[in-house]
This record gives C-alpha cells, sequence and structure tokens, in this order.
C-alpha cells in the first residue's frame, strides 16, 4: 500500500509500505478515508523524534472504515465507518479498562501507546492502518458526524477538553490559552463549553489569532503578551491557562501571566528534560499545575455528545486538505504556518 515514512529531520516520503494485515484474533484493519496531521508529528518532522527509528509511517489520527477483523473481535464488522483514537490501550490492565490509556500499566514505553511515534505501532498517514484489541480501540461513528470533525476528535479535541478539565475551569471564569492551532482552538471551545465568561487567546501568527477572534476569542495583542494580559484583566491574571505549545517560552508565560492562586493546565509537548520550573514563583502564587498526556477513550464519549449536540464544531479548525501522495508537501506548509494553515487533512485515495 501507499504511505507517509519518516527518514529524519525534514525528510517525509511518499512511497510503498508493506500492507497491513490481521496478526491476532482481537485486531483489525482499518481502511483510512481521512488522516490529520498533528502538531505533534511536526516534532518528529523537525527533527525530535520520540523514537530513534527510522522508516516508520507517522500519524495518530485518522477515520475510516473496518476491511478485516480477527475471530474474537465482537464490536465491529467489515463496512463499520469508525474513528481511531490516537492512543491505544492494552485493554488488560485497570487503567486501560476504565478508559485511561495513557496510564496503561502493561506498557513499557510511550511509544507503545500512540500510533505513528515508532516502528511499534505504524501510523495512520497510510491508505490502512493495523489496529490492536480492536474491540477497545475502535470507536463507532453515529451518522452526523463528518469525517473532518471524527479526525479532530481523535485528538485534538479530547486533548484540548482533557486540558481544560484538568485547569477546573469554572462558569463565569476567564481563561488564557496559549497556542492557537487546532488543539488551542478546541480548548477555547472547549472552555467556552464549560461556562468561560472570557477566553483569551496568545499566538504568535497573526492569521490565528484572527480566526480565533471570530468565534469570541479576545485576541492577546502586542509583544508583550505577560503585560497585555495583564492589562486585559486588570492587572489581576486570567483564572486559568490552557497551555498548548509545549515550549519552554510559553509554559512560562503560562505560569507568570495567570492569577494568584490559579491554575495551569499544559497539554503542549514537551520533550525538555531540564525545564527551569520556577518553584518559588509557583509556591508564592499558590498555583496549581497540571501537566499529562490525554486519555483519548476517556474523553470521547462527552465530546461524541458535544458534537453532536452543536455544543462544539470539531471542523471549523480545518483548513486544508491534500491527497496523501502530496504529503511532504503538506509538513512543509504547516511547519512554515503560511497560507492560514490551522490543520491538514490527507486523502489516502489521493
Amino acid at each position: 500500500m501507499k504511505a507517509l515514512s519518516y527518514h529524519g529531520r525534514h525528510d517525509i516520503r511518499y512511497g510503498d509500505v508493506p500492507d497491513p494485515a490481521v496478526t491476532s484474533p482481537t485486531h483489525a484493519v482499518v481502511q483510512v478515508t481521512t488522516a490529520g496531521i498533528c502538531g505533534s508529528d511536526l516534532h518528529i518532522y523537525h527533527g525530535n523524534p520520540f523514537s530513534p527509528e527510522l522508516g516508520y509511517t507517522p500519524g495518530h489520527e485518522c477515520v475510516g472504515v473496518v476491511v478485516e477483523t480477527g475471530d474474537q473481535v465482537t464490536r465491529f464488522r467489515p463496512g463499520d465507518r469508525v474513528l481511531v483514537p490516537a492512543s491505544a490501550g492494552c485493554t488488560q490492565c485497570r487503567s486501560c479498562a476504565a478508559g485511561f490509556t495513557a496510564r496503561c500499566e502493561r506498557a513499557k514505553t510511550s511509544t507503545e501507546l500512540c500510533y505513528g511515534v515508532s516502528p511499534q505501532l505504524p501510523g495512520s498517514q497510510a491508505q490502512a492502518l493495523a489496529v490492536p484489541y480492536a474491540d477497545i480501540n475502535l470507536v463507532a461513528l453515529p451518522e452526523g458526524i463528518s469525517d473532518e470533525a471524527a479526525v479532530v476528535l481523535t485528538d485534538n479535541a479530547p486533548t484540548a477538553w482533557y486540558g481544560c478539565r484538568r485547569a477546573r475551569i469554572q462558569p463565569g471564569e476567564t481563561v488564557l490559552v496559549i497556542g492557537l492551532g487546532p488543539v488551542g482552538l478546541m480548548a477555547a471551545q472547549s472552555a467556552f463549553a464549560m461556562g468561560a465568561a472570557r477566553v483569551l487567546g496568545a499566538d504568535l501568527v497573526a492569521e490565528r489569532r484572527a480566526f480565533a477572534a471570530g468565534f469570541g476569542v479576545e485576541p492577546v495583542e502586542g509583544d508583550d503578551a505577560k503585560a497585555a494580559v495583564r492589562e486585559m484583566t486588570g492587572g489581576r491574571g486570567p483564572d486559568a491557562v490552557v497551555e498548548a505549545v509545549g515550549s519552554d517560552a510559553t509554559i512560562d508565560l503560562a505560569l507568570k501571566s495567570v492569577r494568584q492562586a490559579g491554575r495551569v493546565s499544559v497539554i503542549g509537548v514537551s520533550q525538555n528534560k531540564a525545564f527551569p520550573f520556577h518553584m518559588g514563583l509557583a509556591q508564592i502564587k499558590e498555583l496549581e499545575f497540571a501537566i499529562g498526556l490525554c486519555s483519548i477513550h476517556y474523553e470521547l464519549p462527552t465530546l461524541i455528545a458535544l458534537a453532536q449536540a452543536g455544543r462544539i464544531q470539531p471542523e471549523v479548525v480545518v483548513s486544508h486538505r491534500f491527497p496523501l501522495s502530496q504529503g511532504p508537501a503538506a509538513y512543509e506548509l504547516f511547519a512554515d504556518r503560511s497560507d492560514g494553515v490551522r490543520k491538514i487533512l490527507l486523502d489516502p485515495t489521493g
């Protein structure tokens, strides 16, 4: 089959890879109809992979149709339209059974839990995908949810909701979202759905700030984001900050911008093993600090219901669609943040 593969910094290739197969009676194969490129994929693209291997297929966001199942798969049959959550649980431990796949007790490394970050679970930027423990790691898609919305529901929307949930956003509060890519935009939608009265949005890209303003986000303007946030909040600072970038500078901005006794929730992926956390500042400000990886399975039922009710609109973050064969160009565009890019979808049929 055709797929993208990662061969080093800024080196994504389109070509032939082995077809996925049902190698266990609990597994399934899904024909991918739409895949996404995530901000986390850019970490790999920029030469900061999560594992040292090369040649594997990236991607952990996709929607498709079941084409083959093992003998022990009972909940799905060929022809079923499904969403594939970005994380894969073992289904055997207590954490996975409760939906907390990011806390899997059987996985030895984090690369075992996510598609497309190593050869262990080949990714979704391909014509087909092998899914382990399909009864748990596939989600049936209800009528009325488009491929565009469903791809965002595989990772970006659950991660955003998780971040807002851990920020404990309360009705009437002011929330700052740092980073207005797909996760940040969904965090803004999630904050409003949780009852936030105001959502401020910080991003270096003016087009992203302008787009977010279109659904009620107040853009943070100027070169000094901390000062701008202070001014916008009357010198107090926001009640909660959701950080959706993962860089040292943006995490530091979150800690310094939030009000006294406020809450900071970091969902941007950071690979810095020596982040200079200002413990004194956090203690003096009496901050609550949360960081973690989202368990997609746990968040999805709520988000599917919200999407069906029109309380969130995941599809609005999508800006571009490319055939899979143009995947290398799609990565380049996404990395450049040009042409108003927010979320790129890939069509494996093209």
